[in-house]
């Protein structure tokens, strides 16, 4: 009978001396891939001109449909985006618009947090990608360092 009460006796003592392996969220964050895919962010130049150049390739490029672009010519001959919607409920995540883009304007960033209670809230425009790179910034230009060099 004693034949069983030590093995376990053992494993449970031990087990008490290891290490936490919990990550405590809303506390603690774990680490983040420089690969991972999350909320989408238009960048800007450090001039603050946006660097979106309305090529479209990224409207082509998403499988989803959930890019719409809509541009004009500007007076210098440039063209730039007059609208720029993300439908973040019909966005699937997959990075192809982030890899279609010949300027690295639009970026899927490290924010993983931002449910909603409402589906309008996850409808972006152009105003709120933009906000989310001015936020990001800083870690999308990390990011993107990598991403190059992997490439």
């Amino acid at each position: 009978m004693t034949e069983l009460l030590w093995p376990p006796l053992f494993m449970s003592t031990w087990a008490a001396f290891e290490p936490d392996h919990l990550v405590h969220y809303p506390w603690e964050k774990g680490m983040l891939s420089p690969m991972f895919r999350g909320e989408h962010a238009l960048r800007r130049y450090p001039t603050g001109e946006e660097r979106c150049i309305a090529c479209k390739l990224c409207e082509s490029a998403c499988p989803a449909f959930a890019i719409t672009i809509e541009s004009e010519p500007r007076p210098d001959g440039s063209r730039r985006t007059t609208k720029y919607d993300i439908d973040m409920t019909k966005c699937i995540f997959c990075g192809y618009c982030q890899e279609a883009c010949p300027v690295d304007a639009i970026v899927e960033g490290p924010n993983y947090e931002y449910a909603t209670f409402l589906r309008e809230e996850l409808l972006y425009d152009k105003k709120k990608l933009l906000q989310n790179g001015d936020k990001w910034e800083p870690q999308l230009a990390r990011i993107m360092e990598v991403k190059t060099q992997t490439r």
